[in-house]
């Protein structure tokens, strides 16, 4: 992707992965984010945008997909000596651009810093309108029981709705209700 302000964005790539796990897990101690392994971004390496200042990885962010109109960004992490400068929003938009070439409905997240993302025009949910999330990643959450983070969602296109959920994400919704009884 371009460079901007000297900046450059572009897909990680696997020998990124050892700073990606510095930088998030940085955030996981504090309990801001979500800690990664190897294996989980290995496995999800396609997800990631990065963004180098000087050949050097300072900030990252996953869009990752739930269905055919749903994707979730997923640990945006930005180094806190570049926090301010337009690193996260540069991320941010470079999602929102590659959801919108998948022709994606709708993108969510969940955050300790819903300030941040309602900047860059999403707005709060109840944790319960992405029920999909859940049933795929939440279960396996140390914090499932006391999950304080907040749900934010952006709808990229003006039909776009979290009621009508697509058919493979109702069908995943039911496989896991059935699976809960």
């Amino acid at each position: 992707m371009k460079p901007q302000n000297g900046r450059v964005l572009r897909k990680a790539k696997m020998s990124d992965i050892p700073r990606l796990i510095a930088l998030i897990n940085g955030f996981a101690r504090d309990g801001t984010m979500l800690p990664r392994t190897e294996f989980e971004l290995s496995e999800g390496i396609r997800d990631f945008t990065i963004l180098l200042a000087d050949g050097v990885i300072v900030g990252c962010a996953g869009l990752h997909f739930y269905g055919p109109t749903i994707a979730e960004v997923r640990s945006l992490a930005v180094d806190p000596t570049c926090q301010g400068l337009g690193a996260g929003q540069a991320l941010m938009e470079a999602l929102e651009r590659e959801a919108r070439e998948y022709d994606l409905d709708i993108v969510f997240a969940f955050t300790y810093v819903p300030g941040f993302f309602a900047k860059m025009g999403y707005h709060e949910v109840e944790r319960g309108e992405l029920p999909l999330k859940a049933w795929k990643d939440c279960l396996r959450c140390p914090k499932f029981q006391a999950c304080d983070e907040i749900a934010v969602v952006k709808l990229l296109k003006p039909d776009a709705s979290l009621l009508h959920p697509a058919p493979l994400e109702t069908g995943l919704i039911q496989l896991a209700a059935a699976r809960q009884n």
